[in-house]
């Protein structure tokens, strides 16, 4: 499964468009499933715009970044791996 990842990345919700884009994220830290895949309903734009299920077998497949865990109930994703991704894809 491949996707596309602009630069610049639109999401429509209740008539707002909202922006995303790839060099507004952080150099470092770690971001939220939701953060990475968009959740329409809280109005988060998607910078891989995947579904949840994709994202989890590509994790499992080794196409995408293993989460980190930073309590039993709490996974997110380094910064760096997300941009790391980014680029390959890109490239």
């Amino acid at each position: 499964m491949s996707f596309k990842i602009h630069q610049r990345s639109t999401k429509a919700v209740k008539g707002k468009v909202f922006y995303m884009s790839v060099h507004q994220l952080p150099t470092t830290g770690y971001l939220r499933l939701p953060q990475i895949i968009g959740d329409p309903k809280k109005g988060v734009p998607a910078i891989i715009p995947i579904s949840r299920t994709s994202w989890y077998e590509g994790i499992k497949a080794g196409r995408y970044p293993a989460p980190v865990k930073l309590s039993p109930r709490c996974s997110a994703w380094r910064v760096e791996d997300i941009k790391r991704l980014i680029d390959e894809v890109s490239a």
